[in-house]
């Protein structure tokens, strides 16, 4: 857990150390095209390399699908991410400088979704130190190969290439190494077990990228009407998100295991005594965390960076636009999960696509009303929608599950 924790801490913070550093060596413009390619649409590459099946994955412990089956269906997503990836940048007609850059960062990415076939099947055959030693020790050699070579020769391609690099050379000896010494690993393949194996995940697939379109659909909105440098300082404020999301996940997670144990054992009301606190925990942490955005937010982004202070303190209103869209984000994760475990996983994907298609139509719009407060402020937007369809439909589920088991006991106000 200790080595998870470590990596995981480590891959999240590297976000925000790369994109102060390049936008602090080689300028803002540069910074708003590293952000796109890593953080937005790199990202998105790996969400297509990973097709969000990472839970399937761990939780296959009967192994109905083998390691080489596995990793069959992630070369082919790998290739679909990179295929794609390159399309993206042809149509868009990119200069020579952004289209090569955000190539060799989706390059990156697409490692990295393709390295994390390796770490569901350490973490399967109980093997979690193995997964976060992977992840620190990948996240590492990659981020020190990028800010090296980047200092050096203050070329970005360049780094973008170095990191990219780097990233195949830590899937090889952190996890194509590691695996080879593990005894017992099923590597036989089953052309109609691959297949099966993509039908299972295909509309979980869909989900994670509908769920990171939604959470990226103001980047995009503009990157395609305003700046780089816009860009740049929008993913400045966009920064705090993440620390949000690693406090939720790490103040979530760990109360899965016991919401799941109260749904099955039917103890409805100790399951929504649980859900309950935890959304009362992330409002208290939403008033501290605006409260210091408010006061303190745009002071610590200057300090941190300093090449794009005179834009940020213009971004205020926009960072706590940012933080309740964070906040919300929290909120809708707990509820998403509460669906997972009452079983209802249909109604995500509902969600995502309405939502989805709003906002494809409002953050383009809201960007050019309103340049980056009304990016960030259509982000907030989305993050309630979505918190307020999944919790929603959670509360549904709930009430009519309780409902029925009232009835099923005559009446009785044990549930």
């Amino acid at each position: 857990m200790s080595w998870n924790m470590v990596g995981s801490f480590l891959y999240a913070f590297a976000s925000m150390v790369l994109s102060i550093a390049v936008i602090q060596l080689v300028g803002e413009d540069l910074g708003g095209i590293f952000t796109f390619g890593y953080s937005t649409f790199g990202q998105h590459m790996f969400m297509v390399a990973y097709f969000g099946i990472r839970p399937f994955h761990i939780t296959d412990t009967e192994s109905r699908y083998s390691f080489g089956e596995y990793l069959r269906l992630r070369y082919l997503t790998c290739a679909a991410a990179v295929l794609f990836g390159l399309f993206y940048v042809f149509v868009n007609g990119y200069s020579y400088v952004k289209a090569m850059t955000v190539i060799w960062l989706v390059i990156y990415k697409v490692v990295d979704g393709f390295a994390d076939a390796y770490e569901a099947e350490f973490q399967r055959n109980g093997r979690l130190y193995l997964t976060g030693k992977s992840n620190t020790f990948r996240t590492l050699l990659s981020v020190g190969v990028f800010l090296s070579v980047l200092y050096v020769t203050r070329n970005l391609v360049w780094a973008s290439q170095a990191g990219a690099g780097a990233q195949l050379l830590g899937l090889l000896l952190f996890d194509v190494a590691v695996m080879r010494a593990i005894p017992g690993v099923d590597r036989s393949v089953k052309g109609s077990q691959v297949c099966r194996l993509f039908r299972d995940n295909l509309l979980l697939f869909f989900s994670v990228v509908l769920d990171f379109y939604i959470f990226s659909a103001a980047k995009y909105a503009i990157e395609g009407n305003m700046t780089d440098a816009d860009l740049a300082v929008y993913g400045a404020i966009f920064m705090p998100t993440s620390v949000i999301n690693l406090v939720a996940g790490f103040g979530i997670r760990p109360y899965l295991t016991k919401l799941s144990v109260q749904w099955e054992n039917r103890r409805y009301k100790r399951f929504r005594s649980i859900v309950k606190n935890l959304v009362l925990v992330i409002l208290g942490l939403t008033v501290v965390a605006v409260l210091g955005a408010w006061f303190l937010g745009i002071p610590v982004l200057s300090l941190l960076y300093p090449n794009i202070g005179y834009a940020l303190a213009r971004c205020r209103t926009a960072l706590l636009y940012i933080i309740l869209g964070g906040a919300l984000n929290a909120l809708m994760t707990l509820f998403y999960y509460s669906l997972i475990i009452m079983k209802w996983q249909r109604v995500i994907f509902a969600g995502y696509l309405g939502v989805g298609a709003a906002a494809f139509l409002i953050s383009p719009v809201f960007v050019r009303a309103m340049g980056i407060d009304g990016g960030a402020f259509s982000y907030m937007i989305l993050m309630f929608l979505l918190m307020l369809c999944f919790g929603a439909a959670a509360f549904g589920v709930y009430r009519r599950t309780v409902l029925r088991e009232l009835g099923r006991k005559g009446g009785r106000r044990d549930a």
